[in-house]
């Protein structure tokens, strides 16, 4: 049984046509995806997703609050579904979250238990969104945590930058889809 779990966090839709602007993201993502399953990892793929109306939405968060009023990231929302690039495959875990990290409303730290997993490597946009706050979590949580940096994406890159190199190695390995990959392999 494997003791770490890949999460692919909040690559959705209409996240993913926001912020890949130079569309090289997905492709390395998928390279991370492929490498863990072949090593026998659990992927476990994270979106944020709401009822229709936002019932769990309050009028006071400020992240969560203009989501409301736009109707996005409800039931049906075609924005909403996982990028098909990345797509879970039926042994895939899907986690539906209702904050930024991904603890937040959500299963995960049963499906995590119950799995056995006590090391997450993490990926997801934005890195100082849904990556930030889960690291933070986990960490608490006293996960063993790896952070895949160029499977992270930010719309600033100097942000992107000081969280994974100044930040983020603080509470957990930083490295790249490659330099994980060949350790995979081995």
């Amino acid at each position: 049984m494997a003791t770490s779990a890949l999460l692919v966090m909040d690559v959705q839709r209409s996240i993913v046509e926001r912020f890949d602007r130079d569309g090289d993201y997905l492709p390395r993502l998928r390279g991370a995806i492929d490498a863990a399953r072949a090593a026998g990892l659990p992927v476990i793929h994270v979106a944020v997703g709401f009822r229709t109306g936002h019932p769990e939405v309050s009028a006071r968060n400020a992240s969560f609050g203009r989501i409301a009023t736009s109707g996005a990231f409800a039931e049906g929302d075609p924005g909403a579904a996982i990028h098909p690039d990345v797509a879970p495959r039926p042994e895939d875990v899907v986690v539906t979250k209702r904050r930024v990290s991904a603890f937040a409303g959500s299963d995960l730290d049963v499906v995590l238990r119950a799995g056995g997993i006590h090391g997450l490597v993490l990926t997801g946009i934005a890195t100082s969104g849904v990556v930030l706050s889960t690291l933070r979590q986990a960490a608490d949580l006293d996960f063993d945590l790896t952070v895949l940096a160029d499977a992270c994406l930010d719309d600033d890159p100097e942000v992107h930058r000081v969280l994974t190199e100044k930040v983020f190695p603080r509470q957990a390995r930083v490295t790249t889809v490659e330099e994980w990959t060949t350790t995979l392999a081995r």
